[in-house]
């Protein structure tokens, strides 16, 4: 039966639940209902094998008439990828300034050197070279150039960024996402506060994602990247919105394509191909196609923010270590979407008599899989100490209150998950 209500939602009823490839009587009626939701995306993706070689064309087609270039460690300039770029503008009689150094959980510094840069320089345009740190930090400059106070606001006082500099990105790692979406995070360095803001303003006019430009990342960093991506999925995959069969399968599309892609390339790290397939999932991972209609999760990322901004480790690497205990705190919640996850995504049989059991072997299966492509599954791995998990759960702030997403977290419970991820084991 079909039925459609006041509110615009429809809700349909219906007397089974769909987990896997098996039907499950539910016992009454299950409402099925999809969130309203508006799809904004629009950024131009430009997407293939030497692509970096028009960013002149697209700047130019944006507006763009002085550029900054910025940029993180100096294999940029070594590849010759800045060279091709510098190129590229110059064939479109674009100026251009160049502001590098940005470092993995870019910082607040560079930021604020960023923002003096291109007010001198009378900058209009910023091109981000890099990964999302780099994505991220032209992000922030972009905000503080067209603010007359302190860009942390938009970061540590939740202040909305309303007007910001148009940016566009070449990509060279597939990970955050960040090239799709407005969202940015900063560390600020004064007490390595690591906080994040996001606004339609901030998305990229433009993305160039050149597979090529991927080919010599360490290992490490793919599989940084790698975990970052699935991190996305799983943010939005677990839901406490019932029936959203297409954004379910749309998710599980992600992941399965990362399962299959990322062993390929740590083998094969100039396979074009699977290069490819992961530098676009990590698009669609992050610009919400897969999360639209439904609730989001993002406590494992509020979370490990404050491992990587305590340590300063990779993101993806602190995600490899709390998402699965994330995981296993939480599961009880909603049993049968841990168990769609194990079966549709991990291939695990389904234990009709025992679901829970499909669903912690689901959780297994992912925590063993990020150890077998290199990451750290728990404390001792990741370099982190048990004895600072007070300190991280002081600095999330959430003092009495609690958190929003599948399952809402207090302070003790975000300290349970940390104490999960300290011992964590195969």
């Amino acid at each position: 039966m079909i039925s459609f209500k006041n509110n615009g939602k429809i809700a349909v009823k219906k007397p089974y639940a769909y987990v896997g490839d098996f039907i499950y009587a539910a016992g009454g009626g299950l409402e099925i209902i999809m969130d309203n939701f508006n799809f904004y995306s629009p950024t131009e993706f430009v997407f293939g094998k030497g692509r970096e070689n028009e960013c002149g064309k697209y700047v130019k087609k944006y507006g763009g008439t002085k550029v900054l270039i910025h940029y993180g460690s100096g294999s940029a300039v070594r590849s010759g990828l800045i060279g091709r770029i510098k190129k590229s503008l110059e064939s479109e009689n674009i100026p251009y300034a160049e502001l590098g150094g940005v470092k993995p959980n870019p910082r607040d510094t560079k930021v604020y050197e960023g923002i003096e840069l291109c007010r001198s320089e009378n900058i209009d345009f910023i091109l981000s070279v890099g990964g999302g740190s780099c994505i991220d930090s032209a992000k922030g400059i972009a905000a503080g150039v067209c603010y007359n106070g302190d860009f942390w606001d938009f970061y540590g006082m939740d202040k909305p960024v309303e007007r910001a500099v148009p940016i566009g990105t070449v990509l060279t790692i597939a990970a955050a996402g960040s090239e799709a979406s407005g969202a940015s995070v900063i560390t600020k360095e004064d007490g390595m506060l690591k906080r994040d803001t996001g606004a339609d303003c901030l998305r990229p006019k433009f993305s160039i994602l050149n597979p090529e430009l991927t080919f010599t990342l360490p290992a490490y960093q793919t599989a940084c990247g790698a975990s970052d991506i699935m991190a996305h999925v799983f943010e939005r995959y677990f839901t406490n919105t019932k029936e959203v069969e297409i954004t379910d399968r749309l998710c599980e599309a992600v992941l399965l394509t990362m399962i299959k892609e990322i062993p390929r390339v740590m083998n094969q790290p100039d396979n074009y191909e699977a290069r490819a397939n992961i530098m676009w999932a990590g698009t669609v991972a992050h610009n919400d196609i897969v999360g639209v209609g439904r609730s989001q999760d993002w406590n494992s990322h509020a979370i490990e923010h404050e491992l990587s901004g305590l340590y300063d480790c990779a993101h993806g690497a602190g995600l490899a270590v709390i998402m699965p205990a994330w995981m296993e705190f939480v599961y009880r919640h909603n049993i049968m979407r841990f168990a769609q996850a194990a079966t549709r995504v991990w291939g695990c049989e389904m234990n009709f008599e025992n679901p829970e059991e499909t669903a912690v072997q689901g959780i297994k299966a992912f925590r063993r899989f990020l150890h077998d492509i290199g990451m750290p599954i728990n404390f001792d791995e990741l370099g982190a100490k048990d004895e600072d998990i007070p300190l991280m759960v002081e600095k999330l702030g959430l003092g009495e209150g609690k958190t929003g997403g599948f399952v809402s977290l207090s302070s003790g419970d975000v300290t349970e998950i940390f104490r999960i991820a300290a011992k964590a084991k195969l």
